[in-house]
């Protein structure tokens, strides 16, 4: 599989609307009836939004990762880090997208998809002619370090 295969796969694949609209649904009736959806149906309406082809959806699902992110009911962090991954590159914003991929591989150096996914997005940058700008991160790489660190923290505990 080519680059440009592999870069449509995980840049530029939309959900469809009506399984997002089912997601949606669901996200909405159990919140509706538990006051905070399953962590599983916000993880999936989430990732729906992430494809989406619309900023706005791609914004909030990654509004919704985060705050996944930050919640200590929630062991395992790898699929947050992949997913908020792929929703910054798809605003383009890459400097975030390599934070999130490189907190990832910081934990799982062998993990195919990030390492794919990491190739992209620089790829993606190089095109765009912002590479420079990611070389601006001691702040990037420091705290991708504290991402790696905490994940790496909870996989103990558990």
């Amino acid at each position: 599989m080519g680059r440009r295969d592999m870069e449509k796969i995980l840049l530029e694949d939309t959900v469809s609307t009506e399984d997002l609209k089912k997601f949606e649904t669901r996200y909405h009736e159990e919140q509706a009836a538990l006051g905070t959806p399953k962590i599983s149906t916000q993880f999936d309406y989430a990732w729906c939004l992430v494809k989406s082809k619309y900023p706005a959806d791609i914004r909030r699902g990654i509004f919704i990762l985060e705050q996944l992110y930050k919640n200590e009911d929630v062991s395992d962090k790898k699929d947050l880090l992949y997913y908020l991954a792929i929703g910054n590159a798809r605003i383009k914003e890459y400097n975030v997208a390599l934070k999130f991929i490189r907190g990832l591989l910081q934990v799982q150096p062998d993990n195919r998809q990030a390492k794919e996914l990491e190739s992209v997005i620089k790829k993606k940058m190089e095109r765009e002619g912002l590479v420079g700008a990611a070389l601006v991160g001691g702040t990037v790489l420091a705290f991708g370090g504290l991402v790696g660190l905490g994940i790496a923290m909870a996989c103990k505990k558990n």
